[in-house]
């Protein structure tokens, strides 16, 4: 492992210093900020956050959740636990609710850990600590969430000058040095005695800080205004400005730096079962009376859902726990459940893994129209239910390897009587390559509770790797 990831793998302490306590703001900027935000208040929460245009009432619920060993567990090679949630979000809770990471990685490991996992696209990410907000796949900053950490009690020259009299401290490289968190290595042993120390320095110079050390190696400065715990309270605030407060609020965690989001009232909480030493002493010591706050005995993303069952906050069947693909009625409303349905027979069937297949073919088949079009990636047309009957001879091509499909941010964009369009991104992975199409659907519905798909049209994700094999993509 490289020095410039996080290794969250180390159970060291973590130790967090605040600066400053009492912050007079300067009157004139305050001033001017407030104005600001009157003007721009509402168009920035229209403009960051058109991907949640799909609501029409408050989410039902909203999941706050870590990435490293929390989210994504590192020690499923398989995946599998991230993918059984990614099935059951997309089925059961896209259209409707919010999902929001919240990491202590810059956006550009982020982005790294995106390539190395199948990990959805959020409606929110929370990276750097709780520095920085944004929305969506083009990941838009939240320019109201900068105006509340620009104050005049962070100077990042002053950090870098006051850090640099520190021969114990190494910058971290460029990528996780952002405008508010500076960022080093540390010596092994020296974190206490360093922070203290520095901490002194900072409130000197009239600084306001948190001074973060965690994993024995890491220490990071940032404005006392960020922060997980912080950055949550914020966009709750601004959700309920806009009347859209979900109804629950689930944090998911496995470090001390997540505490924050466990300390927010009316938060529901989960401590995933292999959560550090550090997180389970802090519950003990301030939250072990927390009726909301549970430790599940379920790693990961799988602790995430017995929390959701704990709390009853909405369905935890994953679709990948049935093997059934035909019981249950489509619903209009909801076509995700028709789109992860037929994918994860898709990813089945070429797996090898489904004995009558040709049944759920014949199934798929009678769900198409008659006339209903594949348009390819790669150009070209072609019937959808010729398509979908040459899928026999795929079967079990993909057996013996890693070969995963997903489905994500499946949106209705457009619906009009008794026809919905969807689009979404389908992902393939074998081994270590993976291909993605954009794809949108047309479906309508004939009563009864059935969809019946009129067509499929697929491009080229800009986020696929292409090469001279893509042309082997099937649907």
């Amino acid at each position: 492992m490289t020095k410039n990831m996080r290794n969250k793998s180390l159970l060291l302490p973590e130790l967090t210093v605040r600066c400053g306590l009492f912050n007079k703001p300067n009157i004139h900027k305050t001033i001017s900020v407030i104005k600001r935000k009157k003007k721009n208040s509402r168009s920035d929460i229209h403009k960051n956050m058109l991907i949640m245009e799909r609501l029409k009432s408050p989410p039902p619920l909203m999941i706050v959740s870590d990435l490293d060993h929390t989210m994504v567990d590192h020690q499923d090679h398989d995946n599998l636990s991230l993918l059984r949630f990614n099935s059951l979000w997309e089925d059961a809770y896209r259209r409707d609710s919010l999902l929001v990471f919240s990491t202590a990685r810059s956006p550009i490991l982020y982005k790294e850990l995106r390539k190395e996992k199948p990990l959805l696209t959020p409606d929110i990410i929370v990276t750097s600590i709780g520095t920085e907000i944004a929305f969506g796949n083009s990941m838009v900053p939240d320019h109201s969430w900068v105006e509340t950490l620009n104050t005049d009690k962070w100077n990042r020259e002053i950090v870098l000058e006051e850090t640099s009299k520190f021969p114990e401290l190494t910058l971290q490289p460029k990528t996780e040095q952002r405008l508010r968190k500076v960022s080093f290595y540390i010596d092994e042993g020296k974190g206490e005695a360093v922070t203290k120390e520095l901490s002194h320095l900072l409130e000197k110079r009239g600084l306001d800080v948190k001074i973060i050390h965690s994993w024995g190696m890491n220490l990071d400065v940032i404005p006392r205004g960020g922060g997980k715990g912080e950055a949550l309270e914020y966009l709750l605030k601004k959700l309920k400005a806009e009347g859209m407060s979900p109804v629950n609020t689930l944090a998911c965690g496995d470090s001390e730096h997540d505490a924050e989001l466990f300390s927010i009232p009316d938060v529901h909480g989960v401590m995933v079962s292999n959560s550090q030493e550090e997180l389970l002493k802090w519950h003990t010591e301030n939250a072990l009376n927390n009726s909301k706050l549970i430790h599940s005995s379920e790693r990961c993303a799988d602790g995430i859902l017995q929390a959701i069952d704990y709390f009853k906050l909405g369905p935890t069947l994953s679709p990948r726990d049935s093997s059934e693909f035909l019981n249950g009625k489509a619903d209009i409303a909801n076509p995700g459940q028709e789109v992860v349905r037929f994918y994860l027979f898709y990813e089945r069937l070429r797996r090898g893994e489904i004995k009558k297949y040709e049944t759920y073919i014949a199934s798929f088949k009678e769900a198409c129209h008659q006339d209903a079009v594949f348009f390819h990636p790669a150009g070209g047309e072609k019937s959808l239910r010729d398509t979908i009957d040459e899928l026999k001879k795929y079967n079990g091509n993909r057996s013996g390897k890693k070969f995963w499909v997903w489905v994500d941010q499946v949106r209705v964009i457009d619906k009009i009587p008794r026809k919905c369009i969807v689009k979404f991104d389908k992902w393939e992975q074998c081994e270590d390559e993976r291909k993605c199409c954009t794809t949108t659907v047309e479906f309508s519905s004939k009563g009864g509770g059935c969809l019946v798909w009129e067509q499929v049209k697929q491009i080229w994700s800009e986020k696929s790797e292409l090469n001279d094999e893509n042309n082997c993509w099937i649907i």
